[in-house]
């Protein structure tokens, strides 16, 4: 099959598609054929030598829409099934941005009817991180979120799952230079830094509040009584078909900029770097 991976840090020049064996699921896992995967900021993190790995294969991609191919031993689906899944991890040999994933049976979730392959591959790792951050924060309906980078993937997803939990949602967002729009007004009982804008968002949190960041162990220390963490991502089948039914009842919605190719993963990183994509891009085996 083929796969995407590095075998280098670096740029865009970097990704490779390489020719491997298909992987054989163990004991409860399961084999998805990948009908499309997104492209995330971890994966460009991942390229450029963030979380290590020199002198080894590191295959690219957390997330996967598909239908299961094999299943191993004490798994609770069949081949057939259409799903989307967690590919969680950041130093393995193979991705999700591959032919074939193999994933652990809780890490997966039946894919939302009615929405294509391509938009369904974009929730398992941004809507698993948001709804992650959301629940730790503990905030209760009608106290004030705000959410930077509302208008990416996680922070889009955030403010989207705030809002039905009944939070006053203030979103701030990239203009079209790529610079912060606008202008925030008074403080709020929880910032959820999608940004990554750390002491700056620290700051619109009132006292005694609560910032969630998204860079795990990068978040800005406590001042004033705020509670401050970054989430650590973590796979959750049963959060996903959450996540799944809220995506079928419209209450997420998800944006495209983009497809390519498993052979054009190189193309693709190109573009995410050039910055301005307004939507997910996604490579389609």
């Amino acid at each position: 099959m083929r796969a995407v991976v590095v075998r280098g840090f670096g740029g865009p020049e970097v990704v490779e598609v390489v020719e491997t064996e298909v992987p054989e699921p163990g004991a409860r896992e399961v084999r998805i054929r990948v009908t499309a995967a997104a492209l995330n900021p971890v994966d460009v993190a991942v390229r450029t030598g963030a979380f290590g790995g020199a002198g080894k294969q590191v295959g690219l991609g957390w997330d996967a829409a598909g239908v299961v191919d094999a299943a191993g031993v004490a798994s609770v689906w069949a081949p057939g099934d259409r799903v989307v899944a967690l590919d969680h991890g950041i130093s393995g040999a193979l991705g999700a941005q591959a032919e074939y994933v193999v994933v652990p049976v809780d890490a997966v979730a039946v894919a939302p009817v009615g929405v294509d392959d391509v938009h369904a591959s974009t929730l398992p790792l941004n809507g698993l991180t948001a709804l992650q951050a959301l629940d730790a924060m503990e905030l209760s309906a009608g106290q004030s979120l705000l959410v930077t980078g509302a208008g990416g993937g996680v922070g889009g997803f955030a403010a989207q799952l705030a809002a039905h939990r009944g939070l006053a949602v203030t979103g701030l967002a990239r203009g079209a230079d790529g610079e912060f729009a606008g202008s925030v007004e008074g403080e709020f009982d929880g910032v959820l830094d999608a940004a990554v804008l750390g002491e700056t968002a620290l700051g619109w949190v009132r006292d005694g509040g609560v910032y969630a960041g998204v860079m795990p162990q990068g978040e800005p220390a406590s001042v004033r009584g705020v509670r401050t963490f970054a989430v650590q991502v973590t796979a959750d089948g049963a959060q996903l078909a959450e996540l799944v039914k809220l995506m079928e009842e419209g209450v997420l919605t998800t944006r495209v900029a983009g497809t390519y190719g498993l052979e054009e993963a190189g193309a693709a990183h190109t573009r995410f770097a050039g910055g301005g994509v307004g939507g997910r891009l996604v490579l389609v085996p």
